[in-house]
């Protein structure tokens, strides 16, 4: 078996033993789904600031943290949320920037803390969306799982189309496998798999909002993904991490899925009910 069909049974493995264990969890909701996620920003959280900053110091420990407890917030505090993220985001930049006040480097003060304020927005920002979202009366967790579906039915075709067609670079300086075949078939996948979870799942949700998440996210997704691309090759690394055994580090798996879920939980929230 070559190194490429090993690495491939490596994440299909990884893939399915893991997968189950996340559904699992968002399904049950509550403190379980908050830490979960809770969990997974401060993975994303530590591996920005691993490849930024490539050390840790106690104030990059409280980034870590507080990026960690953002999406435990709408179940834990749900009428203070918004505030007590507001506050966070406040104490991450007056932290760092009083860390390098007493200890320096002063001349890189500036570059440091914005990448801790970025750890910190980057790490939960997505996550903790989601996190609200999982809460959305009746039909929260479904709703979840359409973010989800998006994303890996777009990752999904976009991969297949991409083999089977691509020809044409989509940002070869970013990332050179993407094409625009692909995206194009991630394009179609991420409206397909809607309707599918439309047809068997989820009957409440419409045409609309399968037509229109699913173009929102085929669009956010795959920017997502150049986004995260474009950090590790600024920073010269392969992988964000190797938490997940075969797929990288936490934002390597989810870097699609952070630009997602803030936008389905900002349709479903305000432009759903608007359209009546």
């Amino acid at each position: 078996m070559t190194d490429k069909n090993k690495n491939l049974m490596i994440r299909l493995i990884s893939g399915l033993t893991l997968l189950p264990g996340v559904l699992y969890l968002l399904y049950l909701g509550g403190w379980w789904a908050a830490g979960l996620l809770g969990f997974a920003a401060g993975a994303c959280a530590w591996e920005y600031i691993s490849i930024t900053l490539k050390g840790f110091t106690p104030v990059a420990w409280l980034t870590v943290v507080a990026a960690a407890a953002m999406p435990i917030l709408p179940i834990a505090m749900p009428l203070q949320a918004a505030s007590m993220i507001s506050g966070a985001t406040g104490l991450v930049l007056f932290a760092g920037w009083a860390w390098h006040l007493l200890r320096g480097p002063l001349p890189e003060a500036p570059v440091r803390t914005a990448h801790l304020l970025m750890a910190f927005i980057y790490g939960h920002g997505g996550l903790t969306a989601l996190a609200a979202l999982r809460l959305v009366p009746d039909f929260g967790l479904m709703w979840v799982v359409s973010a989800l579906v998006i994303t890996w039915g777009n990752d999904t075709m976009a991969y297949f189309a991409g083999r089977l067609f691509g020809k044409h670079k989509l940002y070869p300086e970013v990332s050179p496998n993407k094409t625009w075949e692909g995206f194009a078939g991630g394009f179609v996948g991420a409206i397909g798999f809607l309707f599918i979870q439309r047809a068997f799942f989820f009957p409440t949700m419409t045409v609309i909002d399968c037509f229109v998440l699913g173009i929102l996210g085929s669009l956010l997704g795959p920017a997502g993904d150049l986004c995260e691309s474009m950090l590790k090759r600024a920073y010269q690394v392969k992988d964000s991490g190797v938490i997940i055994p075969g797929h990288g580090g936490m934002l390597d798996r989810i870097d699609a899925l952070i630009f997602n879920a803030p936008m389905v939980f900002l349709y479903v929230q305000f432009v759903r009910p608007a359209l009546g």
